[in-house]
């Protein structure tokens, strides 16, 4: 990822800071988009959200293998506790059989 040149942009009512055009078109924002603003020593991060939930999903995943947990296995657990407490706390069988 190539870095571009530091660009002045001026701080306006309540904070706001446009992002320059070419810095949006790269990182592919569009009005309405989140990004994460992160505190750095350098100064602010700004992050596009989807990045952010990408690198923790990524991360996640790491520990899920290092783990020797199968996402396939992981889903299906999930699904047996949903039943589980669809049967302990309202007493809706989850497999839809009636009696």
């Amino acid at each position: 990822m190539t870095l571009s040149q530091g660009k002045l942009v001026r701080i306006q009512e309540k904070g706001q800071v446009t992002l320059p055009a070419d810095v949006r078109r790269r990182l592919g924002l569009k009005k309405g988009d989140l990004v994460a603003v992160t505190e750095t020593d350098e100064g602010v991060l700004i992050s596009p959200q989807y990045v952010v939930a990408m690198k923790a999903l990524d991360r996640v995943g790491r520990i899920l293998r290092e783990q020797g947990v199968d996402l396939d296995e992981m889903i299906e657990s999930g699904r047996d506790i949903r039943g589980e407490l669809l049967s302990e706390e309202y007493g809706i069988d989850p497999t839809g059989a009636t009696d």
